[in-house]
């Protein structure tokens, strides 16, 4: 008689096994939208910690805090360079942006 597979009951592990698993577009998705919730998380984080509400920071940022609800909104993906600069300033960080090669095979060397 064949063994079964190891079964998990990590809920993560399932729907990743059940949706995503190898279908390369829907990695990528995923992918993005962890970017997205990546950076809304880092805006929202660091305005706390400033002790920070949002309307205060769309003053320093000369914005409204409708923009700054929306750019600490894991669905928001029309981040500006330049905006999440002036945030940053308002938050005495700096943005940092890297280009990396998917795969280091089709990485150009200069």
């Amino acid at each position: 008689m064949a063994k079964k597979p190891p079964t998990t009951t990590d809920a993560v592990k399932i729907l990743h096994n059940r949706y995503i698993k190898d279908d390369s577009k829907r990695l990528e998705s995923l992918k993005e939208e962890r970017e997205k919730a990546y950076i809304a998380g880092q805006i929202y984080n660091l305005r706390t910690q400033a002790g920070l509400s949002q309307a205060q920071l769309a003053k320093l940022v000369g914005t409204t805090q409708s923009v700054i609800s929306r750019l600490e909104d894991a669905d928001y993906d029309s981040h500006s360079l330049n905006m999440l600069r002036r945030i940053a300033r308002a938050l005495h960080c700096k943005v940092e942006v890297r280009l990396v090669p998917e795969d280091a095979k089709l990485a150009v060397h200069n």
